[in-house]
């Protein structure tokens, strides 16, 4: 009881009190702005009409009905909301306080979790992040080896069901470590630690192989009610993904890790997706020979080996775009990544200082990100009929002072205030009465 008690009022401190946004009623007419529609050509001087949450037309002086809403954004600049493609929003809020995480459950095997179930929909990470442009993230569990289903969810609404907007996107696969450990104080030896990966590759080929036996005894019509296979949760959920072939996303940043991962997903004819993919860079054409996408996990990171220049993760996304691998970038995820989701521009920033161009740069934060989720149809452009999810700013994209000033989600205008923007407003209240800050 007092676990529950302590949990509630841990909830209760940390939910966040933004209203989300009303339903579109009337039309809105954007007039004059810079439209980064990322699919095509920037667009200077362009009107943008959506209406009903979607995006109507995108042209010149385009003459609006009498019911149509007018803002004239003359100087500015419309941007597709950022898309956060691998993320714990909505399932962590302090990382340190155990009562706040619900992206892990017990034991290893656990396909049958859904992330959208237990987002929370009220987390004050949502509008920290949400104020800096990211609108939409893939929130995953990640404990085990199959920790769940990821689901996407949007950065506005009263409950989960509100938020998703789409579930599930892909099943979660943590590929096994494959570093040995040579010292001399190694808690096992060589020979085990090898052993014990190919145990946990046989583990994976055993349920893989228990899910397709599942489904097909499943589907045969038995005459007797005793012999109708009884039902299995886990094993159910993994018939999409082992069976049908949606995608599996496989955390997976060590050069043998993915190459392993790749072996893997050709002998069982998988979809897959590299999550993590810090060592991408060095076998790019096995993943475009293979046509294997990657969601890379940090570019502001340090280097994984000490031989290694200090600016190879910055360069790591230029790399693959020259090679041709289909890649987006996403913020890392753990103990002090979780709350730094907003900051997602400034990995694309750091990709675009070290040689990747600037419109691959907001492509790989929107439109690829979109195409790899497998959510392109509805967001991560400014294309007409796409859902109008976008913000409005008064610089270019992918600068440090690139500030949204408004932002849509589904043609909802949402909140852009948070916690930091109260503290900063608070203070200098406190100090222009102190007479010490004159605006």
């Amino acid at each position: 009881m007092k676990i529950l008690i302590f949990t509630l009022t841990i909830s209760t401190i940390l939910a966040n009190d933004q209203i989300p946004g009303l339903d579109q009623k009337r039309p809105i007419l954007l007039r004059g702005g810079t439209l980064h529609t990322v699919s095509g050509d920037v667009l200077e001087g362009y009107d943008l009409l959506f209406a009903n949450g979607k995006i109507v037309t995108i042209d010149q002086q385009i003459q609006p009905s009498p019911e149509t809403d007018i803002y004239d954004i003359y100087g500015k600049h419309v941007i597709p909301g950022y898309i956060a493609a691998y993320t714990r929003l909505g399932l962590t809020e302090i990382a340190a306080v155990r009562q706040t995480n619900d992206y892990a459950e017990i034991g290893d095997i656990n396909p049958n979790v859904r992330a959208n179930a237990s987002y929370h929909p009220d987390s004050d990470l949502i509008p920290v992040t949400r104020s800096n442009g990211v609108l939409i993230a893939n929130s995953a569990p990640t404990s085990g080896r199959f920790p769940g289903q990821s689901s996407i969810m949007l950065m506005d609404g009263w409950t989960w069901e509100d938020a998703t907007l789409k579930h599930p996107s892909a099943l979660q696969l943590n590929w096994p470590s494959m570093r040995l450990n040579f010292r001399k104080d190694a808690k096992k030896k060589e020979k085990d630690q090898r052993d014990a990966y190919q145990k946990a590759i046989r583990e994976i080929d055993l349920l893989v192989r228990d899910v397709q036996a599942y489904h097909q005894r499943r589907s045969v019509k038995e005459r007797k009610a005793e012999q109708k296979q009884q039902t299995d949760l886990r094993l159910e959920s993994m018939i999409p993904f082992i069976i049908y072939k949606e995608p599996i996303h496989v955390q997976a940043n060590d050069i043998r890790q993915i190459e392993a991962t790749v072996k893997w997903a050709n002998k069982h004819k998988f979809n897959i997706v590299i999550v993590g993919g810090r060592d991408a860079w060095m076998n790019p054409e096995l993943l475009v020979r293979n046509n294997i996408p990657v969601i890379l996990v940090g570019v502001q990171m340090t280097p994984r080996r000490r031989f290694e220049p200090i600016h190879t993760p910055y360069k790591a996304p230029a790399m693959l775009h020259e090679a041709g691998v289909s890649f987006c970038i996403s913020t890392d995820t753990g103990y002090t990544s979780d709350g730094q989701v907003r900051l997602l521009p400034n990995e694309a920033m750091r990709a675009a200082a070290w040689g990747l161009p600037k419109s691959e740069a907001l492509r790989s934060i929107t439109l690829s990100a979109a195409e790899i989720l497998g959510v392109d149809d509805k967001v991560g452009s400014l294309d007409p009929g796409k859902d109008a999810t976008f913000f409005i700013a008064d610089t270019h994209p992918l600068i440090q002072t690139t500030n949204p000033t408004k932002a849509f989600i589904q043609g909802r205008e949402v909140d852009l205030t948070d916690r930091q923007k109260n503290l900063w407003e608070k203070y200098k209240e406190k100090y222009r009465r102190l007479g010490r800050l004159n605006e």
